[in-house]
């Protein structure tokens, strides 16, 4: 992990910005993956009214996604919550969760957007550039784009789309839940992205990287 990246982490949104727009045109919008044999899960919360940022990791075997490695870091938060770039509040605290890892994941499913973003670079984007591990956005609200709503059965998707571009699609991972909207990350297609989240989902409308992650990340 690129752990001397974080030393001039920006702290203004003008900073952050300039930081995206460079970058953005890193991420590799197709299949590069090699053989998938343990998938990640990453999520995030907050201790002490956000001044400690808690970032959770759990590795699975793929594809039987069994529990194989859990970690669990705190840092102080060194950005502000600010739409659109929450990827500067984040990413410290999961690069050094990261780092804790004795497996290192094939793949990450990330609890966030990834080209689904205003600026093309949400937080699967921005950590799949910083690792060059191929990564996935795994959202659970529109950030932005307008899409038809899928059909009611698992699997089902349609496009998620802004000003004519397919920046993610909306999957229905059970039947007759709410979907999930899907962007790619770094080294991964949109389709593949869509197959390895299917895969990785249970009987649960998360898959089983986020679920037991986001579940890490908020227990105390």
């Amino acid at each position: 992990m690129k752990k001397n990246l974080l030393n001039s982490w920006p702290s203004t949104v003008t900073e952050a910005r300039d930081v995206q727009q460079k970058l953005k045109y890193k991420v590799f919008s197709e299949d590069a993956l090699g053989k998938v044999r343990h998938v990640a899960g990453v999520d995030v919360g907050f201790e002490s009214r956000g001044k400690i940022t808690r970032a959770a990791v759990v590795v699975l075997t793929f594809p039987d996604l069994v529990l194989v490695e859990q970690q669990l870091a705190r840092t102080h938060t060194c950005f502000p919550y600010v739409p659109g770039y929450l990827s500067f509040r984040e990413i410290p605290a999961i690069m050094e969760v990261l780092l804790l890892l004795e497996l290192k994941p094939d793949l990450i499913l990330c609890d966030g957007q990834g080209l689904a973003h205003p600026m093309r670079f949400g937080l699967a984007c921005h950590l799949g550039v910083l690792t060059d591990i191929p990564t996935i956005g795994v959202a659970k609200s529109r950030l932005i784009g307008s899409y038809v709503e899928p059909s009611e059965s698992k699997g089902s998707w349609t496009p998620l789309m802004d000003n004519h571009e397919r920046i993610g699609a909306v999957l229905r991972t059970r039947d007759n839940v709410r979907p999930l909207f899907i962007s790619i990350g770094h080294r991964i297609s949109l389709l593949s992205a869509i197959d390895y989240v299917l895969k990785c989902t249970t009987k649960y409308r998360l898959p089983e990287t986020t679920r037991l992650a986001d579940h890490l990340a908020s227990a105390r």
